[in-house]
């Protein structure tokens, strides 16, 4: 997500051929320009993001953002740790987020961190850190309250229909997969699981690929078998839908895979927020991603090189969810976690 002024959109806005509808109508302008903002940040193991956003209407307009791969979880699957390299990438980063706080005003801020500093030996030892030389407190969350945020943040791009919805968030050290009853304003979460694969942890779990167009299927196929064996207990609590199955996806991986479904040029939020895809479209490009070697995936516009390495791994989450949930259609959304903080900021505590 790109710095500038936007409006959150309400819901859905696609069919299911991939082709955007018209957008709509933005709220008025609020009559309160000097009104509070508010800040979200969200710390993962691959990207650090930061929003800043005003009350708008009945939701928020953001007036500044920024966002940031800084791999903190690089080697943690190896070493326990977070690595100088990463926390020096990182830190640098949250040192623009501090200057983007100060220079907004911000009244009210949240930061969080998750399945890295989670999961890292040093992960309070690196908060603290973080606190003494950008200013910023990050909390530590769990798994779970990772989940409601998300959920919390996207659940208006659900899909209308009947019966409960699976919301589910790929990130970079861990999946969250969310049962909700989206016949209410705020869903109510009927079930929720933590897989602990994200896109790096997978990737750097199963390795390089041998040579050859076998060696990529037998990578493949084994991040596959990882993420399913995973999922078995959330599998098995599971019940066919009483209605269509729906899907929701937030996350780098179900946006990007969505750009190179459309074929973009360059990564457009405008047009990938709220967009319903075929499932099956989806499974054809993570097959097609999945066969190609890494100079060949960095050449796919939308992923280039600083996720050619990860991508294939994110597929893999991908399409074990589908096979989890088969609905025939996806939506997808570019926000999640930071949005949800901010409705929960400016409304009071929800879901």
């Amino acid at each position: 997500m790109g710095d500038g002024s936007a409006t959150i959109p309400r819901g859905p806005r696609s069919d299911s051929t991939g082709t955007h509808a018209p957008p709509q109508d933005r709220q008025p302008r609020s009559r309160w320009p000097e009104s509070r903002h508010y800040a979200a940040l969200d710390l993962g193991t691959n990207n650090c993001r930061l929003l800043i956003a005003r009350p708008q209407g009945g939701g928020f307009a953001v007036v500044d953002a920024f966002s940031r791969i800084v791999r903190l979880g690089e080697g943690l699957a190896t070493t326990g740790r977070l690595s100088d390299a990463a926390i020096e990438r990182t830190i640098a980063a949250l040192k623009v987020c501090a200057e983007k706080l100060k220079r907004r005003n911000v009244t009210l801020a949240r930061s969080v961190a998750t399945e890295a500093c989670r999961q890292a030996v040093n992960g309070a030892e690196f908060i603290e850190r973080c606190y003494r030389e950008t200013g910023i407190a990050l909390d530590i969350i769990t798994a779970e309250e990772e989940a409601r945020l998300a959920v919390l943040g996207c659940h208006a791009l659900l899909e209308p229909g009947d019966g409960p919805a699976i919301v589910f968030d790929i990130g970079g050290g861990s999946t969250e997969l969310v049962l909700v009853d989206s016949q209410v304003p705020v869903p109510r979460i009927l079930d929720w699981h933590s897989a602990p694969w994200g896109v790096v942890s997978l990737t750097e779990a199963a390795g390089q690929a041998g040579s050859g167009a076998q060696g990529l299927a037998d990578l493949y196929a084994d991040m596959r078998a990882r993420v399913k064996a995973s999922f078995a207990p959330f599998a098995g609590r599971l019940r066919p839908p009483a209605g269509t199955p729906r899907l929701l996806g937030t996350s780098g991986t179900v946006t990007t895979l969505a750009s190179v479904h459309l074929g973009l040029a360059a990564y457009d939020r405008s047009v990938i927020d709220g967009l319903i895809v075929p499932t099956q479209a989806m499974r054809e490009v993570s097959t097609r991603l999945a066969g190609m070697t890494l100079a060949e995936r960095s050449q796919v516009p939308c992923i280039g090189s600083e996720r050619a390495d990860l991508v294939v791994a994110g597929c893999a989450i991908l399409e074990t969810i589908l096979d989890l949930w088969p609905a025939a259609r996806l939506g997808i959304a570019d926000r999640g976690i930071r949005e949800g903080i901010l409705r929960r900021l400016m409304n009071g505590r929800m879901l």
